[in-house]
């Protein structure tokens, strides 16, 4: 009589360092991560927007629910602090606010501006700045739906809005070459920089609250200090096609993404370029995204593939003036 064979022992999943590739079906403009669970959203070219949740256990990232509202391009999406909202703008000039858990719709603002909406930041759980392709800068109260600051300031598209700790001063990066500077709890405009070449194209706040940068499409980083707004206190030439979008790791570290595909750990004075975290062999990235423990960094570009990097070790990296020098750690790195 035959034995029957012993039964395979199921294979325990595979765990890897990130999280897999994401295909999507169209180029994915923006990524947010969701700042309390492994739960990230992506908006993409034709409207839509996807809520995954992410793992390194293979085969367990998995779509939430897809959103189909928008009738043209989603430019930026963004989580509120607790998590629970998420908030997106489009081509299609509106502001969509989305329930997190049933991707249900719960707030259109249909016409938001007059023109194609660009970026978007939120202020806190009510309050969302809105900036078009125009120029023009709007701050909401979303418990009404109107907005309380209407302020054209800027010449061309703005690309990217921050605000400080103290959420008094927004700045805003714009296509036109400036950086515009408004006071929030005055509701009124302040002042703008003087003209860098090239489109500014995002705008982050670093060294606690001492130095604000601006990324370019010359790929030169340009440093202004605090309350010093209308002239830069440096320059930084990456090595790079441009600096489309940065994002804040440390205090002095940053990651830049760039049209040439690829994504730059750089640290802020002293000016290195510390190596490449990863990237879009040959296609340009459109954003970046931190994750809440800033384990991840995610990335989407032109491939339409949405792609996951480690950066934990640069939470702990300090770097010190040193004869220059530049670091890489990918052997097919073209950074430098």
């Amino acid at each position: 009589e035959l034995e029957d064979e012993p039964a395979e022992e199921p294979r325990e999943p595979r765990i890897r360092e990130t999280p897999e590739d994401i295909k999507l079906d169209a180029i994915v403009n923006t990524l947010a991560f969701h700042p309390k669970q492994d739960i990230f959203a992506a908006g993409d070219i034709d409207g839509d927007i996807y809520v995954y949740s992410y793992s390194c256990t293979e085969g367990e990232s998995k779509e939430l629910w897809s959103s189909g509202h928008h009738l043209k391009s989603c430019r930026e999406v963004a989580f509120s602090h607790d998590g629970q909202k998420l908030f997106s703008v489009s081509k299609d000039k509106s502001v969509h606010l989305m329930d997190v858990e049933g991707g249900k719709l719960v707030t259109r603002i249909a016409k938001a501006h007059s023109v194609p909406i660009n970026a978007l930041l939120l202020v806190d759980e009510n309050v969302l700045a809105t900036g078009d392709d125009g120029g023009t800068l709007k701050v909401w109260d979303m418990r009404k739906g109107t907005s309380f600051m209407d302020l054209k300031h800027h010449d061309d598209y703005i690309s990217g809005i921050a605000i400080d700790q103290a959420k008094r001063m927004l700045l805003t990066s714009s296509g036109d070459g400036t950086m515009g500077v408004f006071n929030i709890k005055r509701r009124r405009f302040e002042l703008l920089s003087e003209f860098q070449s090239g489109d500014l194209t995002s705008v982050a706040i670093m060294k606690r609250g001492k130095k604000v940068v601006c990324g370019s499409s010359e790929g030169t980083m340009y440093i202004f200090n605090w309350n010093g707004f209308g002239a830069t206190s440096d320059r930084f030439a990456v090595k790079a096609e441009s600096v489309d979008c940065i994002v804040p790791i440390t205090d002095s570290i940053l990651c830049a993404a760039s049209m040439d595909g690829v994504i730059r750990a750089i640290n802020l004075l002293p000016n290195r370029v510390l190596g490449c975290i990863g990237q879009h062999v040959g296609e340009p990235i459109e954003q970046i995204a931190r994750s809440r423990d800033s384990r991840f960094l995610a990335s989407c570009a032109h491939d339409q593939m949405i792609k996951f990097w480690d950066i934990s070790s640069l939470r702990d990296m300090t770097v010190i003036s040193l004869p220059y020098y530049q670091y890489c750690s990918m052997t097919s790195c073209t950074c430098m």
